[in-house]
């Protein structure tokens, strides 16, 4: 009987161990900690390139350049060719293709579950930081599930009956204020009140960013601005706002607490912005924003969390031409060259000197302002399009390893998935 005790221990014994080490390899070791996920609106493989040059001329090279794993991803929406950004963000959001114009909704307008639902069933912290409007679709399809997407009253208001989301920092004050208090809701509901009532610190400038202690419980929403943040160039405007990596960073801080882990979502929102304006200045200015932002991350989440920097949708068609030096860079890349040619061009926006078809186009070449021939588009839109591009994603860490060669759109969800 005593040894039938001693073997009935000693399997108990090696029952446990084997339960330990399968633990210990597969949560402590291979689930990371840390998982950021950084969506760069309208990067695409042209856009890197270009981006290099202006940061200090061709030999340059990014942060993203230095990512061990990159795939370019093949990029559509169920009914088009080309995603909106609706579309595009739903597919990262929630690993599904879905119609332009819908927000992480199903074929029956059913709710989607996003990966950062999924993330908080797991027990992890999260966080989203945008540049642009907390309620643009981009940020949207990771936590609201409008049936209208134009319906920012709504949306932000499921960002507070929610609770998804543990760390919110961007743009978009207005939408969560009454129009008593200076905002554009009509409904009188205070959702910063309905915040702070919540356990949420709310801060509105860079400062009070600052000033919240970094072992604080993470419950923090900033609000920097009444509509999305201001460019890299607008110093002025930009005094008291925290920049992307400002905010990436404070957010690292705050989520890391969590015992159980983190995942954030940062979208790099203003990049789109300012490529639907023609504006190349602005659109490398904050594509090295992101870049810089990524660098951060990768210093403050440490070597064995997972980071992924993907593009969403191609936003149009930013071509730098010519023979520019090797060396040059920054604003030598901007206005004409010394044959009088544009060194940037566009496929289409609000430069374009010319109408086609039918349409007829106010901003044609009779009356086009002479700082638009600087950096012309072949075709009038008042917002420049999206284009029929493969975007391109990078990644570090636990998971990334997927990203070879070229991949269907909605890897970027399996694989944050795959290590929550």
């Amino acid at each position: 009987m005593k040894w039938r005790n001693q073997l009935l221990a000693l399997f108990c014994l090696l029952v446990f161990a084997g339960l330990g080490v399968l633990y210990f390899q597969h949560w402590v070791i291979r689930k990371p900690f840390g998982i950021i996920l950084f969506i760069g609106e309208g990067l695409a493989s042209d856009r890197l390139a270009s981006t290099r040059v202006y940061a200090g001329g061709a030999g340059t090279h990014l942060n993203l350049d230095s990512m061990p794993n990159m795939a370019l991803l093949t990029n559509y929406s169920k009914d088009f060719a080309a995603p909106d950004s609706a579309a595009a963000a739903t597919a990262i959001a929630t690993g599904t293709r879905v119609p332009n114009g819908v927000v992480a909704l199903n074929g029956d307008k059913k709710p989607m579950a996003s990966i950062i639902e999924l993330a908080r069933d797991y027990g992890r912290a999260t966080g989203l930081v945008t540049d642009a409007s907390l309620t643009d679709p981009t940020s949207a399809a990771f936590y609201a599930h409008p049936v209208d997407p134009n319906d920012i009253e709504k949306i932000a208001a499921e960002f507070v009956d929610g609770g998804k989301i543990d760390v919110a920092m961007g743009g978009g004050a207005a939408e969560f204020l009454p129009a008593k208090k200076g905002g554009e809701r009509q409904d009188g509901r205070d959702l910063l009140l309905e915040l702070r009532g919540n356990g949420f610190d709310i801060v509105r400038t860079r400062a009070e960013l600052e000033a919240i202690p970094a072992w604080r419980q993470a419950k923090l929403f900033g609000a920097f601005s009444n509509a999305e943040l201001a460019f890299a160039n607008q110093v002025e405007e930009r005094g008291q706002q925290p920049s992307l990596s400002d905010m990436v960073r404070r957010a690292i801080q705050l989520l890391q607490y969590n015992a159980g882990g983190y995942l954030l979502v940062v979208d790099a929102g203003l990049m789109r912005k300012a490529a639907q304006e023609n504006n190349a200045e602005r659109t490398l200015l904050q594509t090295l924003e992101l870049d810089r932002a990524v660098a951060l991350a990768r210093r403050y989440a440490g070597q064995k969390s997972t980071i992924i920097v993907c593009g969403d949708v191609a936003i149009g068609g930013m071509t730098l031409n010519g023979f520019p030096f090797r060396q040059d860079s920054g604003i030598a890349l901007l206005g004409l060259n010394s044959a009088g040619q544009p060194w940037i061009t566009w496929a289409t926006g609000p430069h374009g000197t010319r109408s086609y078809g039918a349409a007829t186009v106010p901003n044609n070449a009779q009356n086009v302002q002479p700082e638009q021939t600087l950096e012309p588009a072949a075709l009038y839109t008042k917002s420049a399009l999206p284009t029929v591009d493969d975007v391109v994603v990078f990644g570090s860490g636990p998971g990334t390893d997927m990203l070879q060669g070229v991949a269907d759109g909605t890897i970027v969800f399996k694989i944050v998935r795959g290590e929550l």
